[in-house]
């Protein structure tokens, strides 16, 4: 009987621990949320969504931005855009194989696509641009043969479009504009189906596409795909300028007439000297200027290459010395056509009547045959980028700090106090100008609209501006207060950094400025940024300055803060912190 019972005990065990194991398996996270968890774990930030993705739940199908199919239960769709996501794609996605629809785009991402992606051969969406993803275009995404729209534009991918990519039939959607990629862009395929917006802005593509005749099609360096360092600037402006419109030759003739001269020496004085001749006329803004027109145009007559101080995408800049001992900076812009007068005294008029302590002053201008010639005050401490890369000199921290605020205020005032409003559209370290105390004053605003194409309403990239344009302003050539915003956010981590916004250590590495930021807060490791030679540095207010460089470079447009909310920022936490201390970046 003892027996008995003892065997019945034990039959009842072994049949509550099978009733508790088959819970247990059935409580336990599928495949596919198992593979989201894995992207969970290496976000290092978000918005707060994902996390609250629960590991325990026996589905992933209610947790936000997941859509699964009723009747499976598979993950066919991940919606997660615009939510601050910062980190790598786990090549765990590659488990999703009933996925059909991918929308990571406008957030933080870094490292490269993985290749198991292309086990996911349901997928007919994917969106990765606006992020900061590195590395090749894997060649396994060419079996995703049901793929009907491709958006990996706007991040940091180098190397080939890849072959494979031909094989993709139901492809309709289709773009890969402003990453780093080179060579030849497969003719023979579909994907010769798909026009220049598809292409514009990489590092060295060449195609029938982009109009790029390719190195092995011809053998001509001058126009091929392997044409130098000087071949690749220029192609870059030039597939850059597809985006924004048609005026790039005037950044051209501006960059490359000061290449030439500080290259290869002094160029025939003809070439450089300024034509005032056959009924040149002044304007004069202010009337503080005791000068006859007869007396300036003299001067201007007498300006050569000797006197060059700078060159830019608007014009080359001239040093104007008056007999009295005033000083002024003359910018010399070519004429495009007959209708470029029609407004350009309008908007003269309009930039002369803006006056502000961290705006250069635009004093007159001299209406040529030729060109025009702009007359501003000129500033004996030369240009911000100057300063940072050529001059050698060491800016110490509360230099920087001032720089930074002092031209966050200019640009405050063009956007919203100024009448009418301007949109710089090129805010750069080479625009930001210095005077003699290292107080900033922002410089050529307003020529960009200027120079802006009545018709079609786009306007030039300038040369040098590339690592400083917004995601969106790329792609679409469409400037906005935000545009601005997002470059003043770059210029504010060069200035940290005492780096070009494409500094080769970064672009050996596959990030800009702004992807190495977002690498070294994935990393805790954000002060590292800072530049080592900058003595001074104070612990919270480097910390305020990351932290609204962060917000400015944001992908998403609408996540930036306006320019008074940045100044209010710097006010704030960055020219008071509290308390101090001193950030030894030697220790580090």
């Amino acid at each position: 009987m003892g027996i008995c019972v003892r065997n019945h005990c034990c039959s009842r065990l072994l049949f509550i621990t099978f009733l508790c194991a088959l819970t247990i398996v059935n409580d336990a996270l599928s495949p596919d949320g198992e593979a989201l968890v894995s992207f969970r774990s290496g976000v290092s930030k978000s918005d707060g969504g994902i996390s609250q993705w629960r590991p325990e739940d026996p589905d992933p199908c209610n947790w936000k931005g997941v859509t699964c199919d009723s009747k499976t239960k598979r993950v066919v769709a991940l919606n997660l855009d615009h939510q601050t996501l910062r980190g790598p794609l786990p090549p765990e996605l590659g488990q999703l194989d009933q996925l059909r629809l991918l929308m990571l785009h406008n957030n933080a991402l870094y490292g490269s696509i993985p290749a198991a992606l292309g086990n996911c051969t349901a997928l007919e969406g994917i969106y990765l641009q606006n992020n900061y993803l590195t590395g090749t275009i894997p060649s396994e995404m060419g079996n995703l043969s049901a793929l009907k729209d491709l958006d990996i534009s706007n991040n940091n991918l180098n190397g080939a479009i890849p072959v494979s990519f031909g094989q993709l039939e139901k492809l309709t959607t289709f773009n890969v504009s402003n990453n780093f990629l080179e060579g030849k862009i497969p003719s023979d395929s579909l994907l010769a189906r798909f026009s220049k917006d598809s292409f514009i802005g990489n590092l060295n593509l060449c195609g029938k596409q982009i109009d790029v005749v390719c190195l092995d099609d011809r053998g001509n360096s001058s126009t091929g795909s392997t044409a130098g360092q000087g071949g690749k600037t220029v192609k870059l402006l030039i597939s850059a300028s597809a985006t924004v419109g048609g005026l790039l030759l005037v950044a051209l003739m501006g960059f490359w007439g000061c290449f030439l001269y500080k290259k290869l020496g002094r160029v025939e004085s003809k070439s450089l000297a300024i034509d005032v001749s056959g009924g040149a006329s002044i304007v004069m803004f202010h009337g503080d200027l005791p000068y006859a027109s007869k007396d300036i145009i003299k001067k201007l007559e007498a300006l050569n290459e000797e006197h060059i101080i700078g060159c830019g995408g608007f014009g080359t800049v001239y040093k104007l010395d008056m007999e009295d001992g005033n000083v002024f900076a003359l910018k010399k812009i070519v004429k495009l056509n007959e209708g470029f007068d029609r407004f350009f005294e309008r908007e003269l008029e309009i930039l002369g009547s803006i006056k502000h302590r961290y705006l250069v002053n635009l004093r007159g201008y001299c209406n040529s045959p030729t060109s025009k010639l702009l007359l501003y005050d000129y500033l004996p401490g030369g240009s911000l980028d100057e300063a940072l890369h050529e001059r050698g000199e060491q800016l110490d921290w509360d230099s920087r700090v001032n720089i930074i605020i002092g031209a966050a205020k200019g640009l405050a005032y063009l956007h919203h106090d100024c009448s009418p409003r301007i949109i710089h559209r090129d805010i750069k370290s080479s625009n930001i100008l210095l005077d003699g105390n290292l107080e900033a004053r922002v410089s050529d605003f307003g020529l960009a609209k200027l120079l802006e194409d009545e018709e079609s309403h786009i306007t030039t990239i300038v040369a040098g501006t590339f690592g400083y344009l917004a995601p969106e302003y790329m792609q679409s050539g469409r400037a906005t207060e935000k545009t601005d915003v997002y470059s003043f956010g770059v210029l504010v981590l060069e200035v940290l950094s005492g780096k070009l916004p494409t500094d080769t250590s970064f672009v050996e590495k596959g990030y800009n400025v702004v992807g190495w930021l977002n690498f070294l807060i994935s990393e805790n490791r954000a002060r590292e940024i800072v530049d080592r030679s900058c003595q001074g540095v104070e612990t919270e207010s480097l910390d305020a300055l990351l932290s609204i460089a962060t917000k400015c470079v944001s992908s998403s447009p609408d996540e930036r803060p306006t320019m008074h909310r940045v100044v209010q920022l710097l006010e704030s936490e960055v020219m008071t912190p509290c308390p101090s201390e001193f950030y030894d970046s030697s220790s580090d």
